[in-house]
């Protein structure tokens, strides 16, 4: 079976095909010549994973998944949120959206934070939603070099390490992104 995974982000991409195993194929967005920007105007995590799905759907008539990540700070009131990937500013770039939330975290005692991944599928016609969620918290500095985005200062519940800190195969198994994916593939191996 193939599948189109709406991304263009590598890092992601990687994270995904170590989860996903035979005899299920994985194509990026590259893969089926989608060099466009997907859309992503909707307010929740929830709206933008199912609105990149149908574009792709509407677009390309393909079965696919696309998900959609944010981080959700208590203290923030769920800042950054849908936000996350651009909370600094439309360069995307995550030294610069870590450094606003460690700035908006100053003087804060409640530092809990959850990931939150929503990934909507549409197979045959039929959508479906998959969540995924990694509750921690976020630290005062940063710490490790793997993974990307927030890692460096998001400290998964249970764990001394940050998500910067750890192999991808642990990420994945504890993570938002591994907990989608899983009810991801369960769902897709009993079709």
């Amino acid at each position: 079976m193939q599948l189109v995974f709406a991304t263009n982000n590598r890092n992601k991409l990687k994270e995904v095909q170590a989860l996903v195993l035979e005899p299920i194929q994985l194509l990026s967005l590259e893969d089926i010549d989608c060099l466009e920007d997907i859309p992503e105007t909707q307010l929740t995590i929830e709206g933008n994973a199912i609105q990149k799905i149908e574009y792709l759907k509407k677009h390309y008539n393909i079965d696919g998944f696309a998900d959609d990540t944010g981080l959700e700070v208590k203290a923030l009131h769920g800042e950054p949120g849908v936000f996350s990937a651009r909370y600094a500013g439309d360069q995307r770039n995550a030294q610069d959206n870590m450094d606003k939330l460690l700035k908006n975290l100053e003087g804060k005692t409640n530092r809990s934070a959850q990931f939150k991944t929503v990934i909507a599928l549409t197979l045959k016609g039929q959508l479906h939603t998959f969540t995924g969620i990694c509750k921690g918290t976020i630290l005062t500095e940063k710490r490790g070099d793997q993974g990307f985005g927030y890692d460096p200062i998001f400290q998964p519940e249970g764990y001394e390490q940050t998500f910067a800190e750890m192999d991808l195969a642990l990420k994945n198994q504890i993570g938002h992104r591994g907990k989608a994916i899983k009810q991801l593939v369960q769902f897709l191996n009993k079709k």
